[in-house]
């Protein structure tokens, strides 16, 4: 079983298709197509049907694709030892939710491409239901995520880097009565969703109807500018709060926190790029609010 023919099979299923594929590694499409089939003869099995112009992964192919990439990526772990890296170098895909993404990660992405020059960096926003699947697939290395505090996945490695209270916020005026009584969600995957939920039942909140919205951004715009009230982590909203633009009631109940993770799969080989950047996570945390 080849490398190139394991790389050949994971670059189509990643770009669409085997000319995309061709295109992308420099082959011809002819070789491209006799990678996959000398794979496919050496497994007895089919990797992909040809539906006219749509190629797509049989079941078989599916369940492979697992398989080829931790191959691919231990090849990779074997190399970059055989090499005796001095210095973290090569790729590293970060995942992060959408919230980490513009309010934690800018200052360490930062500082990592100031420290390592040789590592290119991707970053990529992750859904929550995705995210299992995004690790144990090899589209990302390394996952910044927000949840609950006890979770912990059985098949990823997790660590807690920092617990991060809630806020409740609410309009500065109350021009309309009704408009306190709407709440404002994130989207109902989001970890603290389900927070929300239970802190309006707990406390008895008069709700008479939700919104939900895919950014933390437009929520808070939502509630300067009247709409209802909604519950977010306290680092989201710091700066709105020092300048008054809404109210803010910090939640005191530590049940009521969530946690910022650093994730990646158990099986996943921890490259000096990886360990660098969950280093340097590390001490950044250390300074957040």
């Amino acid at each position: 079983m080849e490398l190139r023919h394991l790389i050949t099979f994971k670059t189509i299923i990643e770009k669409g298709g085997f000319k995309k594929a061709a295109d992308h590694l420099g082959y011809a499409q002819s070789s491209v197509t006799n990678h996959v089939k000398d794979l496919e003869e050496e497994l007895n099995q089919r990797l992909f049907d040809r539906l006219g112009k749509k190629v797509v992964l049989t079941t078989f192919g599916k369940e492979f694709f697992p398989y080829a990439n931790k191959i691919i990526d231990l090849y990779t772990e074997v190399k970059e030892k055989a090499n005796h890296y001095d210095e973290p170098s090569g790729n590293l895909r970060i995942g992060s939710f959408e919230i980490l993404t513009s309010c934690r990660l800018p200052q360490i992405l930062l500082e990592y491409k100031e420290k390592y020059p040789k590592v290119n960096l991707s970053i990529s926003s992750i859904d929550y239901q995705n995210l299992n699947s995004e690790l144990q697939n090899g589209n990302i290395d390394l996952a910044l995520v927000l949840d609950k505090k006890d979770w912990n996945p059985k098949e990823l490695h997790v660590e807690r880097i920092k617990d991060e209270p809630m806020v409740l916020i609410s309009p500065l005026k109350e021009k309309d009565a009704r408009n306190t009584r709407t709440v404002l969600y994130t989207e109902r995957s989001c970890a603290y969703k389900g927070l929300f939920d239970r802190y309006i039942e707990e406390n008895q909140l008069d709700v008479r109807g939700s919104v939900d919205f895919g950014s933390v951004e437009a929520i808070k715009q939502c509630v300067m500018n009247g709409l209802g009230i909604s519950m977010l982590p306290y680092f989201t909203v710091k700066n709105r709060l020092d300048q008054h633009v809404f109210n803010g009631k910090i939640i005191q109940d530590r049940d009521y926190e969530v946690t910022t993770f650093v994730a990646y799969h158990k099986d996943k080989w921890i490259s000096p790029a990886i360990d660098s950047m969950i280093s340097l996570i590390r001490e950044h945390a250390q300074q957040w609010d």
